[in-house]
């Protein structure tokens, strides 16, 4: 089709003042304004730090959604990396979107933040080069990459108002590290600013972060645009270069106001200029996508995205623990019938990524016990599988939306929108759904019949249920409005007459959820109705101007021991036991923090039951940021899953049954409890302040230094064969020290093995690490078979720190130990360099 690049230039000139200031916030939730007298067009934003939305939250396109961030680290495979990116490019065309709001390259600071699992990594090497080289696929499509959150937002609690304090060191070498590297490596074409304030200032209002250290330290291009809801000011964040208000409508850059600013030279029109400058240099950045602007929606479909994504999948996951080699499992049975129990709240529940803007409808999505499944059937189902929950995990009730069914037997929750309330005779029916979940955000439901913007409208979610043994079950309701379940006519859960505050919805905004009980008989068919009024019948605010939503499910209501009761006699009965446990996006969330590294309920419990019965027990953990594990040094097997995406349930099978030996390796360290945690003591809003207190020791650089102990360390994995690394070589000159190893696999699997290397200075000036990772490089190497591994870094990144009372990066004059192996606390090479001077810089 082909695009004219606009001439901004010419732009700047022809354009009104009145104009250009509304080119300087969204349109709306998703889009920028367009000029079209001047044919500027509105380009098209859509999140995607793990998969790409879309412009709907309710009853949106479905989409490939990708393993989680920190998973995506742990592949430690740049080239793979770059492969995610592309997808995330491509599909991004098919939902229209210029822009992705992602990646996200934050520090996981601490276990305990909400968005830890979204982000890469503890350590800002690592978090870069995931960025940039996801970046790079993405770009590679000509779809942008938005870089957020740019910078320190690394807490959930009082995120908008929350001071970050820290020094210009660890400011500089741990917090702005990752985003140096993206920008170096990428360029990504834009870059969200962080919520938070930095030492006194919000980023989004910053000079002397988004001014002096973005646009004249750095040189970057691209446009800044703020968080949504992310801007604090008119005239500061104008001057500071904030260049884009999202989303629109605007709050802060009115056209009345803000003109009246400029005409009274509050704002000076070379303020206005620039920063129109930027936003029209990201539409022309868009336009080389060559998106139609009457693109349909659509979902990704194509076999080859699945295989992408189970290849993320399968090189994500770490095996942390294979005593007496009890993996990989065998498909087919060795001796007789052998059974196989598969037991825990993740099983049969498919956690493909965490909570909030990360969350979307995926496509499919494969749950761990129909992984196995399929392996076995593969095997000619000669091995029995068995199952038993063991435990309950869920927050609120779970979603039904594949437990229901409507009249003619399909799967979901009916939908159907009124204009009147339950009981007005004759109700004026508006819309009809069959959706895939009932945990429904309506924040964008809108339809023909209902005037714009009316917020008041009434919806009945129903289905009907067949449960498969007689008990007790619990009905519950969360929701941002009303609502009321009825179970064949009778009321069982209000959520209506009375209302508490909770925290449903990543918005903060909604009710608890209000449950009740009603005893069910097997193979009896009952209808289940959630009738809801949407945020205007809302009983604990009047003001709110959010349509609402509801969050709707129920389960079996059963005493915790009477589960683990069940689950240990299951696994009695068995050879092997695979226990599927962890966290789910209810707990790990963009909203809110964790408040403590424990798994939520009676998981521990289980474990340690299930290990007094059968020792043949392997654990598959999935969450998205360390746990603790109390039970770590009985099991003979533990893997970690992460978030994994529609995949997830193939990808842990894979590994389990040796179909893809693990080469995954720890994007963070696994402390034993949290207390050991560098930022222990300083972690959330303390008064709105939080303290970085640990200073450039995040991770492993703490750990290291003052000798602790961890359950795991960072970059930490096995693997199904064994390899060694040997002959190292190092050579540096004034500019770059080259380093070079042999990897060889010494044992009887093809596998891939990560070489890390770390750099130590041997008589430091200031207090360091014991020694930081400056690069990697992943290799496949057959049995027998050796490769070699060479990398090059620069001399200014291999030895520098901030040296704060020159305000530059330093690198001295002096001796450095290359410390190789496969881990950080298994080095096994050792080489050094000189360096002849030194030098201070400043830049990329």
């Amino acid at each position: 089709m082909g695009v004219q690049e606009l001439d901004i230039d010419r732009l700047i000139e022809e354009l009104t003042i009145p104009e250009k200031i509304s080119l300087l916030a969204g349109k709306d939730f998703w889009h920028t304004v367009p000029i079209p007298r001047l044919n500027i067009p509105s380009i098209r934003v859509s999140d995607g730090p793990n998969g790409i939305r879309g412009t709907k939250f309710f009853d949106s396109v479905p989409s490939n959604c990708f393993p989680c961030g920190t998973g995506l680290a742990a592949t430690f495979n740049k080239d793979l990396l770059v492969e995610a990116g592309e997808l995330m490019g491509k599909e991004a065309k098919m939902k229209g979107a210029h822009v992705i709001l992602g990646p996200t390259s934050n520090i996981v600071r601490s276990p305990l933040g909400g968005r830890a699992f979204e982000s890469y990594s503890e350590d800002p090497l690592l978090s870069g080069h995931a960025a940039s080289h996801i970046i790079k696929g993405m770009q590679n499509e000509n779809v942008v990459a938005c870089l957020k959150h740019f910078v320190c937002n690394d807490q959930e609690d009082d995120r908008r108002g929350v001071d970050t304090l820290l020094t210009d060191r660890a400011f500089r070498e741990i917090y702005l590290k990752p985003f140096q590297i993206a920008l170096r490596d990428a360029d990504p074409g834009a870059l969200m600013t962080a919520y938070n304030k930095v030492n006194g200032v919000h980023v989004a209002e910053s000079k002397e972060i988004l001014t002096d250290i973005l646009r004249k330290e750095w040189k970057y291009e691209g446009a800044t645009l703020s968080d949504w809801f992310g801007t604090y000011s008119t005239k500061q964040a104008l001057e500071a270069g904030l260049n884009l208000e999202m989303p629109g409508p605007t709050r802060f850059r009115l056209a009345l106001q803000t003109l009246h600013d400029v005409q009274s030279n509050r704002i000076n029109t070379s303020v206005i200029d620039e920063n129109v400058r930027y936003v029209l240099k990201l539409v022309n950045r868009a336009l080389k996508a060559d998106i139609p602007e009457d693109v349909v929606e659509s979902a990704n479909e194509d076999a080859s995205a699945s295989a992408i994504l189970r290849k993320v999948g399968d090189e994500s996951i770490v095996l942390l623990k294979n005593e007496g080699n009890i993996l990989p499992l065998s498909k087919t049975a060795v001796k007789g019938q052998e059974k196989i129990a598969v037991i825990g709240p993740n099983a049969k529940v498919a956690q493909d990524s965490g909570g909030g803007s990360a969350s979307l409808t995926t496509r499919y999505k494969i749950t761990p016990w129909e992984g196995i499944k399929n392996k076995i059937e593969e095997g000619g189902n000669t091995v029995k599988l068995e199952y038993a929950l063991g435990a309950f995990l869920d927050k609120c009730l779970p979603d039904v939306g594949d437990i229901l069914v409507n009249e003619k037997g399909e799967k979901g929750v009916t939908a159907k929108f009124y204009k009147h309330a339950p009981g007005v005779e004759n109700r004026e029916l508006v819309d009809e759904y069959l959706l895939k979940t009932s945990k429904l955000f309506l924040s964008d439901f809108t339809s023909a019949k209902l005037p714009t913007g009316q917020l008041l409208f009434y919806a009945d979610f129903s289905g009907y249920f067949i449960p498969e043994e007689s008990a007790n079950y619990d009905f519950g309701a969360s929701c941002l409005g009303t609502a009321q379940i009825f179970v064949d006519g009778k009321l069982v859960a209000d959520n209506k007459t009375k209302q508490t505050k909770g925290d449903a919805f990543f918005l903060g905004l909604g009710t608890r959820e209000e449950r009740g009980t009603i005893f069910l008989e097997k193979g009896k068919k009952y209808h289940v109705v959630c009738e809801f009024g949407s945020s205007p019948t809302y009983t604990l605010d009047d003001t709110c101007q959010e349509i609402g939503g509801v969050f709707f499910g129920f389960g079996i209501n059963s005493p915790d021991d009477v589960e683990i009761m069940k689950a240990v006699e299951v696994a009695k009965s068995v050879d092997k036991v695979v226990l599927v446990v962890g966290l789910s996006k209810e707990w790990e969330s963009e909203g809110f923090d964790r408040p403590d590294m424990d798994i939520p309920g009676f998981t521990n419990e289980l474990v340690e039951e299930v290990l007094k019965v059968n020792k043949n027990v392997v654990v598959v953990n999935q969450s998205g940021s360390p746990v603790t594990m109390p039970w770590a040094d009985k099991v003979p097997a533990l893997v970690h899953a992460w978030y994994g995406g529609n995949e997830l349930g193939n990808t842990i099978a894979d590994v389990l049954f040796g179909d893809v030996n693990p080469s995954g390796k720890l994007s963070m360290s696994f402390p034993k409890k949290i207390q050991d945690n560098p930022s222990y003591l300083n972690f959330g809003s303390n008064n709105g302040q939080v303290w970085y207190g640990e200073d450039v020791f995040v991770g492993y650089r703490y750990y290291e230094k003052i000798g602790k102990d961890v359950l795991f360390p960072f970059g930490f994995g096995l693997s199904y064969t064994t390899f060694e690394i040997k002959d190292l070589v190092v050579k540096a000159d004034d500019q770059n020290v080259a380093i070079s190893v042999n990897v060889t696999n010494t044992g009887k699997v093809a596998g891939s093995e990560t070489v890390q290397v770390y750099i130590q200075e041997v008589k430091p000036s200031i207090n360091r690490p014991v020694k930081e990772l400056k690069d990697f490089g992943k290799v496949f190497v057959k049995p027998g078979e050796t490769k070699a591994v060479n990398l090059t870094i620069s001399i200014k990144e291999a030895t520098s720190f901030w040296n704060g009372y020159h305000s530059k990066w330093e690198s001295s004059k002096g001796k450095y130990n290359v410390l190789v192996g496969n881990s950080s606390d298994n080095i096994t090479n050792e080489g050094s360099f000189e360096t002849s001077k030194t030098f201070y810089w400043l830049g990329l």
